[in-house]
């Protein structure tokens, strides 16, 4: 059995109270030059994690996770205003698990360190 990624998320489809599946995501960090570097990519399984987005270890620094969120409200035949949605965050503790869950709606998002 593989190790959990120390960066870990899901997104909760609040407009219909259920997981959202199959919506891509990045994982990217911000080296030395402040820029943006992808270490890390996965799709939500049925259940709306995604739980192996990065297989090294944890560094401090800053962080954000990028949801593909526009084909996943296609899919469903509903507009949404936010194409997508980017969540920054900082890793001050390397050794710690990191659970960024995403609540999603067509208008809607709110985010928080999760457990």
């Amino acid at each position: 059995m593989s190790k959990r990624s120390p960066i870990t998320t899901h997104i909760l489809d609040v407009s219909a109270g259920k997981p959202a599946a199959n919506v891509s995501c990045k994982l990217e960090k911000q080296n030395a030059q402040l820029h943006w570097e992808k270490i890390g990519e996965g799709v939500t399984n049925s259940d709306g994690r995604i739980e192996n987005l990065l297989s090294t270890p944890l560094l401090k620094g800053v962080y954000r996770l990028e949801f593909l969120t526009k084909p996943y409200f296609e899919q469903r035949k509903l507009t949404s205003f936010y194409p997508a949605v980017t969540v920054h965050f900082e890793v001050t503790s390397p050794d710690e698990h990191y659970h960024v869950p995403l609540l999603l709606s067509p208008y809607g998002y709110s985010t928080y360190r999760g457990s």
